[in-house]
């Protein structure tokens, strides 16, 4: 009677009839290392998040970092997938993929291990993911406080994981307790479902896809103890939690051959939909305030980028991936208090640098209006600044955005700048002044 199979989800699990599971989708442990040099350049060591549930991560962190304070990292909360039933943070597959996404996006990357069904069925892995969130927000852990850009909090993970990554922003987009800032998602390959079949489902019901739609059906009421069924906002999302993400950035990945594919191009084509601003003009990309991005990898089929990572198609998405991740941040509005009255537009810069290469006198050139270019070493705007705002605005004095902060100009080349917010010791601010259309003005080049 023990090895009667009760439940066969290959290729992910079997689960018998006397209660034993047995995980048939696992690669080997692989235990952390500060030996950076072993470990082609990244540092890895294992945290506990919850000892009461188990919760734990493995945290990268490549060994191109300073402990300088302008030389933060972005960091990117990863979720394996799985099925929400196999495979784990501490695998050969999810280490090497974290390792390498540290390596190549420069960030510091921090792969989640959260409990899996049957033994914890849905939605303890929901739960461990958010405990695991708030753990990584608090930046508390020593690695995450000396490191870590709190304005750069990614949240990723594939199959389960994007899955459960979506699941994630929409409870911090519905939390009133615990306000967590996150800069963007990466959703690779995720796990949608739904009672009805897709046109896509149905052609390539036997087409010999890694994921046959059959297993799929089965799989979902299986992690939730059959709690669920295959129209559950959870694995079928509705309009209103995708309009409610906060986030401000998107990455959604599909393979061509994927059972999922439709459904995560779906997603894709749905946040951009609900998240729509009022207004919005169709043929003006300019006009949005968010970024949803889709990368489709033709050719290929589920998980491809986890078990072959040096194919060509796999080194793009990492690309992909890596270009979301190190995306200049959403530049900061200034509030219309903020704006100049049009006669103070009519401000002079000093020195024209066309004029000192010939050696002739310089003449102040007048600017009509603020620019439409970011650019650098543009003298008088500091004080300007200064005087439409008063003595208690949060913009800083241009002296005190310049070089060193609370060391003077460390630079033989006078820099001019905005910025906003409040400087850290030893950080570096720079930016120059720029209008953003009707009615609201944005730094630009600011860092």
């Amino acid at each position: 009677m023990k090895d009667v199979v009760a439940v066969d989800l290959s290729p992910f699990l079997r689960e018998y009839k006397g209660g034993r599971v047995d995980r048939l989708l696992r690669s080997t442990f692989v235990p952390a290392s500060e030996d950076a040099g072993a470990n082609r350049g990244v540092t890895t060591r294992d945290a506990v998040i919850d000892a009461a549930t188990g919760v734990s991560a493995r945290l990268f962190l490549p060994s191109r970092t300073t402990t300088t304070s302008n030389n933060l990292l972005p960091v990117v909360m990863y979720i394996h997938g799985g099925s929400f039933c196999t495979e784990s943070a501490f695998c050969r597959t999810y280490h090497n993929y974290a390792r390498s996404l540290a390596a190549n996006a420069g960030a510091l990357v921090v792969s989640v291990e959260y409990r899996l069904a049957p033994e914890h069925p849905i939605p303890a892995p929901y739960d461990d993911a958010w405990a695991a969130l708030q753990w990584v927000a608090s930046f508390s852990d020593p690695w995450l406080a000396a490191h870590a850009d709190p304005a750069r909090l990614f949240v990723a993970g594939d199959s389960a994981g994007g899955n459960i990554v979506y699941n994630t922003a929409v409870r911090a987009a519905a939390s009133m307790t615990s306000v967590v800032d996150i800069q963007g998602l990466v959703i690779v390959q995720p796990y949608f479902w739904g009672t009805e079949r897709l046109p896509s489902e149905e052609l390539a019901e036997d087409a010999g896809a890694v994921l046959p739609a059959c297993l799929v059906d089965r799989a979902w009421p299986y992690v939730t103890a059959g709690q669920a069924c295959n129209d559950d906002p959870r694995i079928n999302p509705r309009d209103e939690d995708i309009a409610s993400l906060a986030c401000s950035r998107v990455l959604v990945a599909v393979a061509e051959k994927d059972m999922l594919r439709e459904r995560g191009s779906r997603l894709a084509a749905r946040l951009r939909d609900c998240r729509r601003p009022i207004g919005h003009d169709d043929d003006n990309d300019d006009d949005d305030n968010y970024d949803v991005t889709l990368v489709e990898s033709e050719g290929e089929d589920h998980g491809f980028h986890l078990y072959s990572p040096l194919r060509a198609t796999s080194k793009k998405l990492m690309e992909s991936i890596v270009r979301f991740i190190n995306q200049p941040l959403p530049l900061p509005v200034l509030p219309a208090a903020f704006l100049p009255e049009p006669h103070e537009l009519r401000l002079l810069i000093g020195t024209c640098e066309e004029g000192k290469k010939k050696n002739k006198k310089s003449s102040a050139r007048p600017i009509l209006g603020l620019p439409s270019r970011p650019y650098m070493d543009v003298f008088g705007y500091g004080m300007a600044m200064k005087r439409w705002t008063g003595p208690s605005s949060c913009l800083m004095h241009p002296t005190t955005a310049l070089g060193k902060v609370g060391q003077g100009n460390a630079s033989s080349k006078t820099r001019h700048g905005l910025c906003l917010g409040r400087a850290r010791p030893g950080q570096t601010y720079m930016g120059s002044f720029s209008a953003a259309g009707h009615g609201s003005s944005v730094i630009k080049n600011f860092f």
